[in-house]
């Protein structure tokens, strides 16, 4: 369980053997959960082509995605309902996504980079690391896994709700989405607290 060497000299990794990276998708959509992923990746099973989720093709990104599932030492998926965001804000709801994925991951990390400029609450020391989908492969093998899973999260939820669009916006608030939003209203996945989700329930 050596540690793996990043291709980003700028970020020191720390002397310890278990690292665990963690990132978050979908701060930014009206409708769902906010997923994060932790993921400890094995530095005898490398995992080629990783990188930020958002700059993958669709079929290199699930290709990726079956790799880590594959050669990853552990990976846990974390989450925060809608319900959850709008009680506590999008930005604590993450953090409280970020601790549940490490908090389930089967093996207990030594240390944790987190993706952005703030860490969670966690019981091990962290590192956040600005853009560290590009700059952190444990980062990068998380961000693959928490946007597949929520991806694929919405496509589940575009099936129950096709009027919607969701397998094609992710719950992003696009023209189109705002425009289903308008037309259909305001189904529980929704999250309340959001500005376009008040306005469409008349409370702005």
């Amino acid at each position: 369980m050596s540690k793996l060497k990043t291709d980003f000299p700028d970020v020191v990794y720390p002397d310890f053997n278990v690292i665990a990276g963690v990132d978050e998708v979908g701060r930014g959509p009206l409708v769902g959960d906010v997923v994060t992923a932790a993921v400890i990746l094995d530095a005898n099973n490398p995992i080629e082509g990783l990188t930020d989720s958002k700059k993958l093709t669709e079929k290199k990104l699930q290709s990726l995605f079956e790799q880590i599932q594959e050669k990853a030492l552990c990976i846990a998926v974390g989450r925060a309902s809608p319900d959850e965001i709008d009680q506590l804000n999008i930005l604590h709801a993450t953090m409280l996504a970020m601790q549940r994925a490490v908090e389930q991951l089967s093996i207990q990390p030594e240390f944790v980079f987190i993706d952005g400029n703030r860490c969670p609450k966690l019981n091990m020391p962290s590192e956040a690391i600005v853009k560290g989908d590009l700059r952190v492969a444990e980062i990068s093998a998380a961000s693959i896994i928490a946007k597949v899973t929520r991806d694929r999260e919405m496509v589940e939820l575009d099936i129950r709700y096709p009027e919607y669009g969701f397998a094609k916006h992710k719950g992003y608030p696009t023209k189109a989405h705002f425009e289903a939003l308008e037309k259909f209203g305001v189904i529980p996945e929704y999250r309340k607290s959001f500005k376009p989700v008040k306005k469409a329930l008349g409370l702005l």
